[in-house]
């Protein structure tokens, strides 16, 4: 067990599950989190959707009080870009701060893609959402009867264009690929979720890309690569993030679209470990990285005890949700290598997907009793007979 100096660059879900798991195993060496943010760790899964609506203040998005982090004797650092690190003196450089580490620990999240500025991308009324500071800007934009552009048909971009209709404003979501959700999703939940979309009047135009965002002074709308024009007066752009690796690319170890770890989270450095959205992981003979709040925490507490000692391999079980107005989408497992989905009917129906006779995922739309009998039977490696999964009269929970 280390008593070592442990230093963290990332103060978010992951950096603060992995400060919270070493104290809470007993390591009582010097430990440090640096974030770049303000805020003490807190939650991003409302940003988008309840802070965004105003339902939810600050101090309840905060994944602890911030007294705690001195009662846990966790020196937070925030508001302090780390700029370098320095592997053969283990030191990390803060402006003009350095700090010495014996273990290191990046968890330094994602950023979100922008539309590039020579196309509008750095027009005012353009936002991202990701940090507090997007929401701060972006709420005070979304009144009723302006008109938002949504670029992007992925879960983000969705989730801001329910919330921009709940709050009154016109909305239209355009999406270069064929579809929306066509990285993550079964083509029959898409079409669920544009139907439900289409229920509350956005308009959703696929398989046209962006020319560019227009506008002198500000946003006053979008032309698109087809010539058509759209009016916006702000626009949420929603087209995937980027790990945040230049750190660890620039200190020299491996990066291939995120932090390259290995089962126990370690880098190629014996020294430093990474965890969450940055990371690029092994699961199921692939390497891939899970943006999920869930993984961050489950990666950053296996991290947290490997460095002490454990030495076990972190399995992953992916899960993740999405907020659509009032219809929440549950997910359990990865589709990746399906050859086909199962549809089991219903006024909220769940999506099954197989690999020849084995269960890898499901979508469960409204449908929590389908989604947790669902991850059951997925983490414990069972699957069922697809036949009786499309019938409705079987009664789900017979499969446990």
């Amino acid at each position: 067990m280390t008593t070592g100096r442990i230093v963290i660059i990332g103060a978010g879900q992951a950096g603060a599950s992995a400060a919270m798991k070493l104290r809470a195993l007993g390591h009582r060496g010097p430990l440090v989190m640096v974030g770049d943010e303000t805020a003490p760790p807190y939650q991003r899964p409302p940003l988008s959707k309840k802070y965004l609506l105003g339902e939810m203040a600050m101090d309840r998005l905060l994944l602890r009080p911030e007294a705690f982090w001195a009662e846990q004797q966790i020196d937070l650092r925030l508001g302090q870009p780390v700029l370098s690190i320095n592997r053969s003196a283990q030191e990390v450089r803060l402006g003009d701060d350095v700090l010495r580490y014996d273990t290191l620990v990046l968890a330094t999240g994602a950023e979100p893609r922008r539309v590039p500025a020579a196309i509008g991308g750095d027009l005012p009324g353009v936002h991202v959402v990701r940090r507090v500071a997007d929401i701060d800007a972006l709420a005070p934009e979304m009144t009723p009867g302006r008109r938002l552009l949504v670029v992007g048909g992925g879960y983000i971009g969705l989730e801001a264009a329910a919330v921009a209709r709940k709050l009154g404003l016109e909305v239209t979501v355009i999406e270069a690929a064929p579809r929306i959700l066509g990285r993550v999703a079964a083509p029959e939940t898409a079409d669920f979720i544009r139907a439900l979309h289409r229920r509350h009047e956005v308009e959703i135009i696929e398989g046209v890309g962006l020319d560019r965002l227009l506008g002198d002074t500000r946003l006053t709308g979008a032309r698109l690569a087809d010539g058509r024009q759209i009016a916006a007066s702000l626009a949420v752009v929603g087209i995937g993030v980027e790990p945040s690796a230049g750190l660890a690319a620039a200190a020299g170890l491996p990066v291939a679209g995120g932090v390259v770890v290995d089962a126990f989270g370690r880098t190629a450095d014996p020294a430093i470990w990474a965890a969450g959205d940055c990371t690029l992981l092994p699961f199921r003979g692939h390497q891939l990285r899970l943006e999920s709040v869930q993984n961050a925490i489950d990666q950053a507490e296996a991290v947290a005890a490997n460095i002490l000692g454990a030495a076990r391999p972190y399995h992953p079980k992916p899960w993740f949700w999405s907020d659509q107005y009032d219809l929440k989408l549950q997910i359990a497992g990865l589709n990746l290598g399906h050859d086909r989905v199962v549809i089991r009917p219903g006024p909220t129906p769940s999506h099954w997907y197989f690999a020849g006779d084995t269960l890898l995922a499901v979508d469960a739309l409204g449908d929590a009793r389908a989604y947790m009998i669902g991850k059951r039977l997925i983490e414990a490696g069972r699957s069922p007979d697809p036949a009786m999964l499309a019938d409705p009269a079987m009664d789900l929970k017979s499969l446990l």
